[in-house]
């Protein structure tokens, strides 16, 4: 049960400055995914995941000569924040360092890469120098001086193994390594009256310099015999600032060229500029220069070449909590997620963006493609459900105070005529849908909380809905009645008929799975589903054969219906996991997470 692809780039986006790295062999980039580190083949798109990590990852470096990976992670105040070294041709775990707490800030291979140096966050303080070959601490110092603030940089030196620097708030510092006394002497650079906040260090490629980023704009040169500025870069009297942003990413292309990210830029300087969606967080090269990759906070990479320099668009995905996915009516081909402020169509056979619907400032709580394919339909915190065009993305009519407490919940009968919605205040409500008007048809009021999920029978005259008020209901959308109601003793987060429609299966925050009779609502089975944490979505296969489960404990479980025993467990989610679909003809698996993941697997082949 291996997953295939995965469309998400949250953690390289938000979280982790420079986290998008290509790999010196110019075939792979690398990044981080919530606890994952993500290895990707430039041209099939093959991905790797390195697992290991206990919490979310806050920083990944690659060694110069590539035979290294290494990432540092964020954990609890208090407690020992892992380092993991990484052998990247077998993807395996080399060694788990353990001496920094809180936070890994940042992690840096020497020239040679003998050494890996690590910094530690705001609550730890301290660089610590690390052999590799040894995997064990040769010696470690408080990384900023007392008067200073906390150092949040940590660069090597270009051409030397025992030297590298670290810089933050109001502090740059040159570091030397002394292995026989297994110390390491810091010399403070000298800045005259300037006193900046570092977010960035560049090193020349012949150490004779280097020069560093500023949260006010500024870049700064130093030398590094002396430990003294040089130049910086504007001058007030020289240039005029378009604002005063800060510089946080710096990287040269060749001897000549030096690319910055900085809202604060001279008018007189910039030589060349391609505007991309969001804050630029990550920017690495491709051999020598001539291309690189641009990341963003907007979960996109971008593709520049250098000559050209134009951007284009390699990924991109959801850069908030994945609330839901459905696939189109009888096709593997396309699916749907939504979460804060958007939907988006995907294209399965290229893993890539077809259509993106933008509405600002609101969240999108479930989707539905209408059996015709004329429309999507949502539901919006807003209170009100939007139908879109599923081609062009233009809204085809709104209903307005569909729910008072925002729509939950939605679904859409197989003639197209009704929409089933549920509210965060527990009602039910069924919908007429004709070409022009559209009216609101019963309300069902025995909920007394937020409506979970809704699955609406064959012959669209019967529907189930699952809430938090620890009730299932199942519905007469004829008579507009209630049929059964299931109790019992959890928030219900999920509901699925069993293909022949004589059987319901939910889940919820008790972890159990529950099979229940609908002619009498009984309860058939039960079966552990969890050792951890709610599930919080599932489906099942059209035969009825096999279904799939998902939640807070990040797996994808694959169950036989009948033995109620698991086939399959798929790893690979970093937050937990919110909802998930099988896809018409059996082929993916497709899951999200509120980590703003998509993982697409593939279906078990003995299956």
């Amino acid at each position: 049960f291996q997953n295939k692809i995965n469309l998400s780039l949250l953690s390289l986006a938000g979280h982790v400055p420079c986290g998008l790295i290509c790999h010196p062999d110019k075939e792979h980039i690398l990044y981080p995914l919530g606890c994952t580190v993500v290895i990707q083949e430039l041209d099939s798109k093959q991905q790797t995941f390195l697992h290991g990590h206990t919490n979310n990852v806050s920083c990944v470096v690659v060694s110069r000569n590539g035979l290294y990976v290494a990432s540092g992670q964020v954990t609890f105040m208090g407690f020992k924040a892992d380092i993991i070294l990484w052998d990247f041709q077998r993807k395996e775990l080399l060694a788990r360092l353990s001496l920094h707490k809180g936070k890994i800030e940042g992690l840096a291979f020497s020239a040679n890469s003998l050494y890996l140096l690590s910094l530690g966050g705001q609550d730890d303080g301290s660089v610590v120098v690390w052999h590799i070959d040894k995997r064990e601490a040769v010696c470690g110092s408080p990384a900023s001086a007392c008067s200073a603030g906390s150092a949040t940089v940590v660069v090597c030196s270009s051409c030397r193994d025992e030297m590298f620097v670290t810089a933050g708030n109001g502090t740059i510092r040159v570091w030397e390594l002394d292995l026989a006394n297994r110390k390491i002497h810091p010399t403070e650079c000298q800045t005259g009256q300037l006193r900046r906040v570092i977010m960035c260090v560049k090193v020349a490629d012949d150490d004779n310099y280097f020069c560093v980023g500023t949260s006010s704009g500024d870049i700064l040169k130093l030398n590094t015999n002396n430990k003294l500025m040089t130049d910086y870069r504007p001058q007030k009297e020289k240039f005029s600032l378009v604002s005063s942003s800060s510089v946080t990413l710096i990287f040269s292309l060749s001897s000549s060229s030096l690319v910055t990210e900085s809202r604060a830029t001279s008018r007189r300087t910039i030589t060349k500029k391609i505007q991309v969606q969001g804050a630029v967080t990550s920017l690495t090269h491709r051999g020598q220069g001539h291309q690189f990759f641009v990341g963003t906070n907007e979960c996109q990479i971008y593709r520049v070449n250098y000559t050209a320099f134009k951007e284009e668009l390699i990924a991109a995905c959801h850069n908030e909590a994945v609330h839901d996915i459905v696939f189109a009516w009888g096709t593997s081909d396309l699916f749907a997620t939504c979460s804060k402020n958007d939907i988006r169509v995907w294209y399965t056979p290229e893993n890539k963006e077809l259509l993106r619907i933008v509405i600002p400032n609101v969240i999108c709580h479930a989707i539905d493609f209408m059996r015709d394919g004329k429309s999507i339909i949502s539901a919006w915190n807003d209170g009100k459900i939007r139908a879109f065009m599923p081609e062009s993305g233009r809204l085809k009519y709104v209903i307005n105070h569909a729910h008072s407490l925002g729509v939950t919940a939605i679904a859409a009968t197989s003639d197209c005529k009704r929409i089933i919605s549920g509210g965060g205040e527990g009602q039910v409500r069924v919908w007429e849908i004709h070409e022009r008007i559209h009216k609101l048809g019963e309300i069902l009021k025995e909920h007394l909380s937020a409506v979970s999920c809704i699955k609406i029978k064959k012959d669209n005259q019967e529907c189930v809905t699952a809430s938090l008020d620890r009730t299932c209901i199942i519905w007469d959308i004829v008579r507009f009645i209630r049929k059964q109601m299931i109790l019992a003793n959890t928030l219900f987060k999920c509901v699925c008929y069993h293909p022949e429609e004589y059987q319901i299966i939910t889940s919820g925050t008790d972890r159990r799975i529950g099979y229940w009779e609908v002619f009498d609502g009984s309860v058939i089975r039960e079966l552990e589903g969890s050792t951890s944490g709610s599930i919080n979505g599932m489906d099942i296969t059209s035969d009825g054969a096999y279904f799939v489960t998902g939640g807070d404990d990040r797996l994808v479980k694959l169950w036989d219906y009948n033995e109620g025993a698991v086939t399959h467990t798929g790893v690979g989610h970093s937050g937990n996991i919110s909802r998930l679909k099988i896809c018409p003809a059996n082929k993916y698996i497709v899951s999200v997470s509120a980590d703003g993941a998509i993982l697409l697997w593939k279906y078990p082949d003995s299956h």
